[in-house]
């Protein structure tokens, strides 16, 4: 049975408008674009402006699965058929680029031809840095922003890794008051649970998402994205854990809630287990249940995890806590705050960022340790987002045209500012520890501004598949972004006094000449580096 990319052309991977594009640019011999995220995460209250961090995370996935396929001569025959009937009434075929397209499996083994720099998987940054960017160059420049569909798609990964980073920190914090260890814990990789498999549109979202979860936590029932991350990025390294658990058909198979408790103790009792509470009556169960298998389960000695589904998600959390401790008892940890014995709680109903806030800080108050709970994010964790959660986006920065003069290209509407784009070739550099951008010169046209060696946009493809890959294990990109995440202050402006010389010279050059800056020429030639000195100096 064929999959679902199996006899799709990778041709066929991008919006319609694309395939259109390259007879609409100007003739030129380079173009640049990048993507960036324009704004921070995006909760209850808006997009956040004191806190602009965020993970980096997904383009392997986009540049093994895709921009690494060869193209053939099949391919592109198929897309042209396809295409011929794309039309609309007036016209008689669709227009896409068959020659390139042609060429560069004849002439470059079917590989597409453009350079693509990425960040470092895992990094932290802020926004306005940007994510990647491509290259394209001679006859294949007007195809640079072709990939700009698939590429764009990095969106996804990026921002459940910050929303789940972002739950860490909500998490943390309530450790660092309330748990012996404080956010140093073991138990803290365990307290934020991915329940969001079956909720998905689709295996592969299965995968993108909740690989990007485990980049902060390791607890999940995504099993797809656990043996993923486990077999196909860490080497067989497990970063994934979860424990037996019951759901309301296993509670509901048996004559009463009392047994189905009682066969988990029997079969997973030494250990942890977990078993939801509120197929029929969440109070009650802890009421008159709860103290009938307390024998049991304390001789088998293990953890047992009460899990309502239903109701408030706040007061299920506290009543389920105060009820464990009336049967099992709880001691008084260094910090003041109760520990209950061999017991505790998960909440996976209703959880988002907001209700997991809230239950942390309700948890704290009714004075027990947030040790004694656990959340559970389906929805709320990898289907509550889209690509304006941060605002991602992918714009066009530079054209080299055809008689050798350059051009920095920007977007700048007046009626949106914050979705101007960026200007020129782009750099990202650390200064005192905080990655910036930089505009950096055209080849040709002057020194780079940043080193090579000191530029964290490293080459992940570059008109092929590269020998040697820059990915790193999963276990390494782990670590980046908890070292980063912890080391970045939270609201940096990183756009650079030189790139923001250039920014204020395109817009000049805007409002001298009376229309937008992308169709804004000076009136005489002039290099590259003598524009952005000149920009500079104003």
């Amino acid at each position: 049975m064929e999959g679902l990319f199996d006899g799709i052309p990778i041709s066929i991977l991008t919006d319609s408008y694309k395939a259109g594009h390259n007879r609409m640019y100007p003739s030129c011999t380079k173009m640049v674009a990048y993507g960036e995220f324009r704004k921070g995460f995006k909760g209850k209250h808006g997009h956040d402006t004191d806190d602009t961090r965020l993970v980096v995370y997904g383009i392997r996935y986009i540049v093994e699965t895709f921009i690494s396929k060869k193209w053939t001569m099949e391919d592109i025959e198929t897309a042209s058929l396809f295409f011929s009937t794309h039309n609309a009434p007036m016209f008689t075929e669709y227009p896409f680029p068959k020659e390139l397209f042609e060429k560069f499996v004849r002439e470059n083994d079917g590989y597409f031809p453009v350079k693509l720099e990425a960040l470092p998987e895992g990094s932290v940054v802020h926004v306005h840095i940007p994510v990647y960017q491509i290259t394209a160059e001679d006859e294949y420049a007007p195809l640079c922003t072709f990939l700009e569909t698939l590429l764009t798609q990095i969106w996804y990964p990026s921002t459940v890794a910050t929303l789940s980073r972002r739950c860490k920190d909500i998490i943390e914090e309530a450790f660092e008051k309330t748990v012996d260890g404080g956010k140093l814990s073991p138990l803290l990789g365990s307290r934020l649970h991915d329940f969001g498999f079956r909720g998905c549109t689709c295996v592969e979202q299965s995968v993108l998402g909740g690989v990007a979860h485990l980049l902060n936590f390791d607890g999940t029932d995504t099993l797809s994205a656990a043996y993923y991350a486990q077999f196909k990025l860490n080497g067989g390294t497990p970063v994934g854990q979860s424990i037996p658990a019951t759901e309301h058909s296993v509670m509901t198979s048996w004559r009463t809630e009392q047994a189905a408790i009682e066969n988990m103790i029997e079969n997973f009792g030494e250990g942890l287990f977990a078993c939801v509470m509120d197929s029929y009556d969440y109070s009650a169960a802890l009421r008159d249940v709860l103290p009938a298998i307390r024998e049991k389960k304390v001789g088998k000695g293990g953890f047992m995890v009460l899990r309502p589904d239903s109701g408030d998600p706040v007061e299920a959390v506290l009543e389920g806590l105060r009820a464990a401790d009336k049967v099992f008892g709880s001691e008084v940890n260094s910090k003041g705050y109760k520990v209950i014995n061999g017991a505790g709680v998960i909440q996976g109903d209703g959880i988002n960022i907001d209700t997991l806030r809230d239950i942390c800080t309700a948890v704290e108050e009714a004075g027990y340790s947030l040790q004694c709970v656990a959340f559970g994010m389906g929805g709320g964790l990898l289907q509550s987002v889209n690509r304006d959660t941060m605002s991602f986006a992918t714009k066009l920065s530079h054209i080299r045209f055809t008689d050798g003069t350059s051009r920095d290209i920007m977007k700048a509407p007046k009626t949106d500012l914050s979705k101007f784009s960026l200007p020129g070739i782009l750099a990202v550099k650390r200064e005192e520890g905080v990655p910036m951008v930089y505009c950096t010169p055209d080849a040709g046209a002057g020194e780079p501004l940043v080193a090579p060696e000191e530029n964290l946009l490293q080459v992940v493809y570059d008109k092929r598949p590269l020998a040697v890959p820059p990915w790193e294990s999963f276990s390494e990109v782990r670590s980046r972004l908890a070292n980063e995440w912890a080391a970045l202050p939270p609201c940096v402006d990183v756009l650079t006094p030189q790139i923001k010389g250039v920014i204020r010279g395109i817009r000049e050059v805007q409002a001298r000449w009376g229309g937008s800056a992308g169709n804004m020429t000076p009136p005489r030639k002039q290099s590259r580096t003598q524009a952005i000195s000149s920009r500079l100096s104003t």
